[in-house]
């Protein structure tokens, strides 16, 4: 069967709508990946974006930006929903998919706090309208009605999830506010007493009961459950001199300093910190390889 002429769009209309998508579609990333934790879901939810954008008509849209974050909202609400099911069969802990940031990320001081794995690991605890409400609210700073709108629900509905999100992250989140300059004078710390396995350094950057995430997937080696307390995440760390981690280098990851150990010139883990008043609260050791895919090239976000 022949496609029929009038079947095809305009030359014109496809090119409006391809701008009107790349140009925005740092912004969609962005929504995406705060509402997933996970650049490769983020990415299956802008193909789909796109696929439904391209059969729109745009002289019915008045606003393109906040029509294509209202549709890559609701692509990435279907994938935080399967993305839960996968999840529950997931080997060990489960962390967010580290991104290698540019540096104008961390200058934008909210969207740096939004994206920290520490703030991804928070926004897991959300159930997915709840999370992607914060996102849209908090993060991105759309009004009721559009995010009532993205989602199907009413406006006063909205403004509860609202309520009830914001007590749940700030419940959740570090207790004070921590500059970019803390967190990586505590990892450099951090970093030092690991090259040599200095026992006392560690245990002076960490915090009492600090917790070790480790994520390899069942693909990498990794602690299979979470590790609690400054004596053994001490010992832990102590043990990676053995690697030789004078390759364990400071990067900026989802906006906040980082390090990352390389072996054999290649990226072997991601590890990111949550710090509380000076002391590392959280270290989160991203091992999976297929969660490191990203970490040659940087990742642009955008408010």
């Amino acid at each position: 069967m022949h496609q029929r002429e009038t079947d095809v769009p305009p030359a014109g209309r496809v090119d409006a709508a391809t701008e009107a998508f790349v140009t925005h579609r740092n912004l969609l990333f962005t929504v995406a990946y705060e509402m997933l934790g996970s650049a490769a879901d983020a990415e299956d939810a802008l193909q789909d974006t796109w696929l439904r954008w391209a059969d729109v008509d745009l002289d019915t849209v008045r606003d393109r930006r906040a029509y294509l974050v209202r549709m890559a909202t609701r692509q990435a609400l279907v994938r935080l929903r399967t993305l839960g099911r996968r999840k529950e069969s997931y080997v060990g802990p489960w962390l967010p998919e580290p991104l290698l940031t540019a540096p104008d990320v961390a200058e934008d001081v909210e969207l740096a706090d939004s994206v920290s794995m520490a703030m991804l690991l928070v926004l897991e605890t959300l159930a997915p309208t709840e999370r992607a409400v914060f996102v849209l609210r908090e993060v991105f700073g759309l009004d009721y009605e559009e995010i009532a709108d993205a989602l199907g629900k009413s406006r006063a509905a909205v403004r509860q999830i609202t309520h009830r999100a914001r007590t749940h992250v700030a419940a959740r989140r570090p207790r004070t506010e921590v500059s970019a300059a803390e967190t990586g004078a505590a990892l450099e710390a951090f970093r030092a007493a690991a090259e040599t396995g200095d026992l006392q350094g560690l245990l002076d950057v960490l915090a009492p009961d600090v917790v070790f995430l480790g994520d390899g997937g069942g693909l990498a080696q990794a602690a299979l459950e979470p590790i609690v307390g400054a004596g053994q995440v001490a010992e832990l760390a102590a043990g990676l001199s053995r690697f030789g981690v004078a390759s364990l280098r400071p990067v900026r990851v989802n906006g906040c300093p980082a390090l990352v150990l390389r072996l054999d010139g290649r990226v072997d883990t991601v590890l990111a910190a949550r710090v509380d008043d000076g002391l590392i609260t959280g270290l989160y050791a991203v091992r999976n390889p297929e969660k490191l895919s990203r970490m040659d090239t940087e990742m642009v976000l955008c408010r």
